[in-house]
C-alpha cells in the first residue's frame, strides 16, 4: 500500500500539559489545521505545541481502533506510550 492511502494515528502535546489524539491521512496538514484554529474544538482552546507521535496504519479501521485504545489511557499512560514511540520529525 502506498503512503498516500495510509492512515495515521497522531498525538499532539498541547498547552495546559494536555495531549490530543486523532487520526488523519496527512499528519503535517492536520497539525497545520490545528495550529490555525481549524482543527478540532479541543485544540482551539488548548493550542498544539508539537506532534509527539505518528503511527502508520494500512486502513482507517485499524487507525480508529488504535485511537480508541489510546483515548482510554490516562495522561500518564499516554506519556509513557509517547516515550516509546517518539515522532522522528
Amino acid at each position: 500500500m502506498s503512503d498516500d492511502c495510509a492512515w495515521y494515528l497522531y498525538l499532539l502535546e498541547c498547552t495546559g500539559d494536555s495531549i490530543y489524539t486523532g487520526i488523519t491521512t496527512d499528519v503535517d496538514r492536520r497539525f497545520a489545521e490545528h495550529l490555525s484554529g481549524k482543527g478540532a474544538k479541543y485544540t482551539r482552546s488548548r493550542k498544539p505545541i508539537r506532534v509527539m507521535v505518528r503511527l502508520r496504519f494500512e486502513t482507517k479501521s485499524e487507525a480508529l481502533k488504535a485511537e480508541i485504545e489510546i483515548k482510554r489511557m490516562s495522561a500518564a499512560q499516554k506519556r509513557a506510550f509517547c516515550a516509546q514511540h517518539e515522532d522522528p520529525k
